[in-house]
């Protein structure tokens, strides 16, 4: 197969802010494999956890060392790239980019949507998630205003962690809540800005309000804590930054009640696949989550969107003149198309 990437740049119509930090745009690579006349292709988005720093200029490097690694592969392949890339050290992003494509690829070859080859469905039954970064209180009230202008909102995720500490959060939260419509499922997800006492508070106060569950709530490296915030906390807890792939998934079982899964980090579709079983192994909720994500990126997650209790895929929502279009935002839900492959195409294609 013949491999080859080019630099995918988007801008945020509104810049998210989390407890990391803030984010108004990114650089992703649009990854793209070809055989016997057929295309498919992925995406590779830079991101940041810590301990993990997936730049595009470092995903690109990596890009660059796979088209050797898989010259004498076919995309029907999947497996055995999957082992040479790992063993090869390639990171997560770039492996990720390249497994949508060859997911992408054998759909095609195929004539089928990937969703209905993984014996799946159109839809979740979970309407996709919109997000509120960490703002003002006033500010949060003017950011839901914009996502129901946009469409409708059936869930929204909230990011709380101010480094103004939980007062602050609070505050915004209040806010929100004072606006919210019942109907609206809501969430929240600290992206570890939280302390273990913090959280259990933050647990509890938030429980009082409706909130279905609280996502990352330690920073990553105070895993220990989980049993007693398990223990605690009044509502589920779902990790994303602290779980990675599915042996993390092994290792917290016992004490979370959900995980979060995000093809950039665990590398891809194959991966994303097993971590799905292995959570509903242990009884575990998921969610399928994003970074900065084009559509096509997030079309390639929706794929799994009824196999899976969460979505919050909704970053490409937030992109100014997306270069892709593929699973469309109608009612409140992520609805794949019935387009062979994954279902994107190009938003210019003529």
């Amino acid at each position: 197969m013949r491999l080859s990437f080019n630099t995918i740049r988007v801008q945020k119509r509104v810049p998210l802010t989390i407890s990391r930090g803030s984010y108004a745009g990114a650089s992703n690579w649009c990854v793209s494999v070809e055989d016997e006349g057929v295309e498919g292709l992925g995406e590779a988005a830079e991101f940041s956890i810590l301990g993990v720093e997936q730049s595009h200029a470092s995903i690109g490097n990596d890009l660059t060392r796979c088209v050797s690694l898989l010259a004498d592969l076919s995309p029907w392949q999947r497996i055995e790239a999957e082992r040479r890339l790992i063993a090869a050290n390639i990171c997560s992003a770039a492996r990720a980019g390249i497994d949508i494509a060859m997911h992408d690829w054998a759909g095609k070859m195929a004539r089928y949507p990937v969703w209905r080859m993984l014996g799946g469905d159109r839809k979740s039954n979970s309407a996709t998630s919109v997000t509120i970064g960490i703002a003002t209180p006033q500010a949060a009230q003017e950011r839901l205003a914009q996502w129901k202008s946009q469409g409708t909102v059936r869930a929204v995720k909230v990011k709380l962690g101010s480094r103004d500490g939980i007062e602050a959060d609070r505050q915004m939260m209040a806010a929100i809540l004072e606006v919210i419509p019942d109907t609206v499922s809501i969430s929240v997800d600290a992206n570890g800005g939280w302390s273990i006492d913090d959280a259990i508070l933050m647990c509890q106060w938030l429980a009082d309000r409706n909130v279905d569950h609280v996502e990352q709530p330690l920073v990553q490296g105070g895993e220990s804590h989980l049993g007693l915030l398990h223990r605690e906390s009044p509502i589920p807890i779902i990790l994303d930054e602290s779980c990675c792939v599915s042996a993390d998934i092994v290792r917290y079982a016992d004490v979370i009640d959900g995980v979060n899964i995000k093809l950039m980090k665990c590398g891809g579709m194959t991966e994303a696949l097993r971590m799905i079983h292995t959570a509903k192994t242990f009884g575990l909720k998921v969610m399928l989550g994003c970074y900065s994500n084009t559509a096509l990126g997030n079309t390639a997650a929706n794929q799994f969107a009824s196999l899976v209790d969460y979505i919050d895929l909704d970053s490409h929502l937030n992109i100014v003149d997306d270069p892709f279009v593929g699973a469309q935002w109608n009612d409140g839900y992520l609805i794949n198309n019935d387009l062979p492959g994954n279902g994107v195409a190009y938003a210019n294609a003529s």
